[in-house]
């Protein structure tokens, strides 16, 4: 008889990992998690919450800006770069502590040290070796920088946020949405920002109008947007970078930011020792009920590079949990479905999106109609801002069902959340039609629009 000292060990201590351990061992369960790094994973420490404070804090020089239309007189105060680093890493480190304490008063074994997978049932991390009797990897993504003359030279998101000194000039290439989200940030917080896509368009694969009205705010607010071209070489000249384009033009910058996209962290998981299966670019490979092609070892989040979303990572944890250790008492034991899932890009104005866009919606549905409304908000109408909304609702006709909705502008995903409930039970335009909107607001236009743009 195999004798085990957990139930489940956990490799890795970010969002889905800390869920599934906190909540497996809430149920009784013997777990143990290890993390090599902070707790929290990317999302706390590298992504979601300090992406989220330096765009808050980017903000306030439109906002300032704009309260003179208001009657608000004096000069604007600069920012402190020292001081807004100083107070997110104060803040990171008080959630770091929180996490810390949920596992502990769950009754995780927490370990400090990278794991990696003997065999199926086995676990080293510093040179010891643990035995469970099933295993969760959840060991996340990472920036996928790709190797060129003068790679050497540039960062990815996860330095950003502790640069010294402020970029005064800053080239980000990519045109992704965290390429996107720092193009706006570092605008508004004072840097002359390049961006640089090889595409067409920025955000593929979000709908084509948002991408064209996102591109064209961005511009206003002062990124300089360069599509159709990449970089051929970068190279230090003195205290900046000379950064040689495909095109054959050249650009001086301070910092160059690479978000060419995120791949698994899978690197030194031992998954060959174990037999696990992995896909294109290293993604583990699970089934729906996140189990690999090993039956006792499970994997969630980014590793599995299926939604690189946090709150999908929580979802996909509690299925394992649910499948492994049952149900909490009086529930149905959970399930993920990836439709309609709900997000948000903190551009400058911000992006609301769920559901499909609008070319998915006609080549699922056939016969679709679209509603959109492009104006001017209330509050710009004094700010002096020529900031515009968007937004758009698509429908399919056979069941008069709302597939998808998208937003451009302030809090968009503020207001985009509580669309997707409605959306994810199934509202139809006639109940939007029959809904009555919060007066004065942007999002009323949702309930508001009458008349179909195309159909």
């Amino acid at each position: 008889m195999q004798t085990f000292d957990f139930d489940l060990f956990v490799m890795g201590g970010g969002s889905g990992g800390v869920r599934a351990a906190r909540m497996a061992a809430q149920r009784g369960a013997r777990v143990g998690l290890a993390e090599v790094a902070e707790m929290g994973g990317t999302c706390v420490n590298l992504g979601c919450i300090p992406k989220k404070l330096y765009s808050y804090a980017a903000h306030f020089a439109e906002i300032f800006e704009e309260s003179h239309g208001f009657g608000w007189v004096g000069e604007a105060p600069v920012l402190d770069w020292d001081v807004l680093k100083t107070n997110r890493a104060r803040e990171i480190s008080r959630l770091n502590g929180i996490y810390v304490q949920l596992l502990k008063s769950a009754g995780v074994h927490t370990l400090n040290g990278w794991a990696t997978l003997i065999d199926a049932h086995t676990v080293d991390v510093g040179g010891k070796h643990y035995r469970a009797k099933n295993i969760l990897i959840a060991t996340g993504g990472k920036p996928s920088i790709p190797e060129f003359e003068g790679s050497e030279h540039v960062i990815s998101s996860n330095e950003m946020f502790d640069l010294s000194p402020f970029p005064q000039r800053l080239l980000v290439v990519g045109g992704g949405y965290i390429a996107c989200e720092f193009a706006s940030i570092f605008n508004g917080l004072g840097s002359d920002v390049t961006q640089l896509y090889r595409g067409h368009q920025v955000l593929r694969g979000f709908d084509e109008e948002v991408r064209t009205f996102i591109a064209g705010e961005m511009v206003k607010t002062g990124v300089n947007l360069r599509l159709n071209t990449d970089v051929a070489a970068i190279k230090r000249s003195d205290n900046c970078l000379q950064v040689q384009l495909l095109d054959g033009s050249h650009i001086t910058v301070d910092t160059v930011l690479y978000a060419t996209g995120r791949v698994p962290l899978v690197e030194g998981l031992g998954l060959d020792a174990a037999g696990v299966q992995q896909g294109k670019a290293g993604a583990i490979e699970v089934n729906a009920q996140y189990q690999t092609s090993v039956p006792s070892i499970y994997a969630v989040g980014d590793v599995t590079a299926r939604v690189q979303l946090t709150p999908v990572a929580l979802a996909e944890a509690m299925v394992v949990v649910d499948a492994l250790f049952g149900p909490a008492a009086g529930k149905k034991p959970r399930g993920m479905s990836y439709d309609f899932i709900p997000t948000a890009v903190f551009t400058h104005p911000n992006i609301g999106t769920v559901g499909y866009t609008e070319l998915e919606a006609s080549e699922k549905f056939g016969k679709i109609s679209v509603y959109k409304s492009d104006f001017k908000a209330l509050k710009h109408t004094l700010s002096g801002s020529t900031e515009r909304t968007l937004l758009k609702l698509i429908v399919e006709d056979a069941t008069d069902r709302v597939v998808g909705l998208h937003m451009v502008g302030p809090d968009a995903g503020e207001v985009v959340q509580g669309f997707a409930v409605a959306m994810k039970a199934g509202a139809t335009k006639a109940i939007f039609d029959s809904t009555i909107g919060i007066h004065p607001t942007m999002a009323e236009e949702f309930v508001t629009m009458r008349e179909a743009v195309r159909r």
